[in-house]
């Protein structure tokens, strides 16, 4: 049996969450943990209409959205939020809640609908840049989806068949990092500064 036999496919949108907190990741995705806060509460409703099947033009231009993709080989699947179609070429669009910033969580998430789609599109080049477009203050943001961005996301998804056959969680967040624990959704289930605290005493 491998180690990744646990969890045959990875959702896309979760590989958001591995980046945030390989912890958070594995309660989602293995135990099936889900507890609504404010902001998933608000990203949801945002997410309405976006994650309804269809097909429109807007000023001359195709757009799917509630897409499903899936990839055999990087055993991912999910569905995208708006898909472009540009001269015969797939771009990639996924909405977020938040204000705009560099997260590279939403660009990983990104990438790895960008890697689906190419599966899609045997023969074509592959797909330059993609979007992500911030909610909270409306703004568009073309991301590239370099060499670098693609190599990133690879391993993020070697991670996440990793952490999904694991027998425990892995431990929660240190550092400069733990500054993310008070605003996840998931906090009093993972308990983070309790774990913390146990974690050095037996290590004393």
């Amino acid at each position: 049996m491998t180690e990744t036999s646990h969890q045959e496919m990875i959702p896309i949108s979760s590989l958001n969450a591995l980046e945030y907190c390989p912890r958070k990741f594995y309660y989602q995705v293995v135990q099936g943990e889900t507890q609504v806060n404010e902001f998933v509460l608000e990203g949801a409703l945002a997410h309405q209409r976006i994650h309804q099947p269809g097909m429109q033009v807007v000023d001359g231009e195709v757009q799917i959205t509630g897409l499903y993709l899936c990839s055999e080989t990087l055993r991912l699947t999910g569905f995208a939020d708006v898909i472009e179609q540009r001269a015969g070429m797939l771009i990639p669009v996924e909405y977020k809640r938040g204000k705009q910033g560099q997260w590279l969580n939403d660009q990983v998430q990104l990438c790895a609908q960008a890697l689906c789609l190419e599966e899609r599109q045997s023969g074509k080049p592959p797909i330059a840049y993609g979007y992500i477009y911030y909610i909270g203050s409306r703004q568009r943001v073309q991301v590239q989806l370099t060499p670098q961005l693609r190599t990133k996301t690879k391993a993020a998804i070697v991670q996440a068949l990793h952490v999904a056959a694991l027998e425990t969680p892995p431990p929660p967040l240190v550092g400069k990092l733990a500054a993310r624990c008070p605003n996840c959704s998931l906090v009093s289930l993972c308990l983070p500064e309790e774990v913390r605290l146990l974690q050095m005493q037996k290590s004393k």
